[in-house]
């Protein structure tokens, strides 16, 4: 049973200036189905932290990086609010934290602190005292994937075990591949492959079928890690760690998504628009 999540949310947010200048751009709010049923906004961190433990996560690593404050604060509670809430006569909303409250209560969450952009690979690397020598899962603060009664990370895990694997994520198609993570598969029947080959932003993109960064991982992505040089902008990439495993044989493994599920990214502006139609037609439905 996978116990331990790692959510790397150290990322500067350039591509969404001015609007990540303090605030963190996993903070950013989507829509979501509130504990009552209920639309309301939620930091998509929260979001994601509420998907994992819906499907049975309680320890939790979150990597963050100078001026991610607000996280921490977020994942504090706060009892003096819930009063004035409910002074205020907003007991449904006073509600609609307590639920979240809960599960903060119910899980182990630690904070690792990321002090220089040294990538998402470095990011994980850093949750290695959080996790010793268990497997566990990978999931940006900034990508989501939106199923029902998150059944994809119920799959994810399933596949890891039953596979017995180093690595699985998940893929999806895409017109422009050049601009992600992007793989080259083998199909073994039922939207899972064999990873033959993986590749980060490339000119000529083998496929179309990019990566989700969402992973499972064992211990054996840490020594990838350690041997994975800087790329030419100095961080040290996820996938060019997980391409030395998927050369050196080990089982490496992708999953596509299935219909009706829906990968939401807010990375750029554009990927956040589409982030905030996708998640209201989601909750609303």
């Amino acid at each position: 049973m996978l116990r331990k999540a790692v959510v790397p949310a150290a990322g500067l947010g350039t591509r969404l200036l001015t609007a990540t200048k303090e605030m963190p751009k996993e903070m950013l709010p989507i829509f979501s189905r509130g504990a009552g049923g209920s639309l309301v906004l939620k930091p998509m961190l929260q979001a994601i932290f509420e998907q994992l433990y819906d499907a049975g996560f309680r320890e939790f690593c979150f990597i963050v990086g100078r001026g991610k404050r607000a996280i921490e604060d977020h994942f504090n509670k706060d009892s003096g609010f819930l009063t004035f809430l409910r002074a205020r006569g907003k007991g449904h909303l006073a509600s609609e934290l307590e639920d979240f409250y809960a599960k903060i209560d119910d899980s182990v969450i630690i904070f690792i602190n990321q002090p220089e952009p040294r990538g998402f690979g470095d990011a994980v690397l850093r949750a290695r005292p959080f996790t010793s020598d268990e497997p566990f899962l990978v999931h940006a603060g900034d990508d989501l994937v939106l199923s029902e009664e998150n059944s994809h990370i119920k799959r994810l895990v399933s596949a890891f075990s039953t596979r017995r694997a180093d690595a699985v994520f998940f893929i999806e198609e895409v017109e422009n591949p050049s601009a992600y993570g992007v793989v080259s598969v083998e199909p073994l029947g039922e939207g899972l492959y064999k990873v033959l080959d993986i590749v980060e932003k490339p000119e000529r993109p083998p496929s179309n079928l990019a990566t989700i960064a969402i992973y499972v991982f064992s211990p054996a992505i840490y020594d990838a890690i350690r041997r994975t040089k800087p790329d030419k902008t100095g961080e040290i990439q996820l996938t060019d760690a997980i391409r030395l495993l998927v050369r050196e044989g080990r089982p490496i493994y992708a999953l596509e998504l299935l219909e009706g599920e829906r990968r939401v990214d807010i990375g750029t502006p554009e990927g956040y628009w589409r982030a905030l139609s996708e998640t209201l037609s989601f909750s609303t439905r």
